[in-house]
């Protein structure tokens, strides 16, 4: 079935990114960073956040470019951390500290709760459904899993699976392919504005921001959403008449 987003080319696919986007990452990085004061108390939480973010948007990317496995980059996060905080990391422990900050991070794994009346929307209007992350392929899938959303999917595409990043346009023309849909007819929605929704407008779908945080909003550039709820009815109001 093919629809119509007002103003743009017709679509036959939605795809979605999953961190942040249909999975509430800082509720799960919250839950990781609990588990993880538990060895240092006395640290600020709001410190520790903040560093948690710094070392993670330092290092993250380098597993994502192939400079660190993924196991490596955990490593050098953790040291990261411990070095602006001050958390007393023995040398050489640092994937066992972060294996206690992953327990967290795994039993906080949530969807927003606009995910879920979204899909079926789209679902209920045979929209195929596609999924676009960058990240390590068991994990991301382990995800998905989570949040009861197996099997959700036609195609689900980790930048692991193919080593290839967002906002690298061939990821997004890939799993375009994997759906036999072309990618001007394809539609995508993330939540950064550079990595997704313009990484899918430069591969030639139509990317669409989710702001949740209300960030400004530059003039011109890709459509922008608040919430998911705004998607169905978005895409499946019908054509403008002119």
């Amino acid at each position: 079935m093919t629809h119509q987003i007002p103003g743009a080319a017709p679509f036959g696919a939605v795809l979605f990114d999953l961190d942040d986007t249909l999975l509430d990452g800082s509720a799960a990085m919250a839950a990781g960073l609990s588990r993880l004061l538990t060895r240092c108390p006395g640290l600020d939480p709001a410190r520790a956040r903040a560093a948690w973010h710094e070392a993670d948007e330092e290092h993250y990317p380098r597993y994502l470019s192939g400079e660190l496995t993924f196991d490596e980059h955990r490593a050098a996060r953790m040291r990261a951390w411990a070095a602006s905080t001050g958390a007393a990391v023995p040398p050489g422990d640092e994937l066992e500290w972060f294996a206690a900050y992953r327990e967290g991070y795994q039993s906080g794994w949530a969807a927003f709760p606009d995910v879920g009346p979204c899909l079926a929307a789209l679902r209920r209007e045979n929209v195929k459904l596609g999924l676009i992350t960058n990240g390590d392929s068991v994990q991301q899938r382990a995800k998905v899993a989570a949040l009861g959303l197996a099997g959700t999917f036609a195609a689900v595409v980790a930048s692991a699976d193919i080593g290839i990043a967002k906002p690298d346009p061939r990821i997004f023309r890939h799993a375009a392919g994997l759906l036999g849909v072309e990618p001007e007819r394809c539609v995508y929605v993330g939540d950064r504005a550079d990595t997704d929704a313009r990484g899918a407008a430069a591969a030639g779908l139509t990317g669409i921001w989710l702001n949740r945080g209300g960030l400004p909003v530059p003039d011109g550039g890709v459509p922008v959403i608040a919430t998911l709820a705004e998607l169905p009815r978005a895409l499946l109001a019908p054509p403008v008449k002119r």
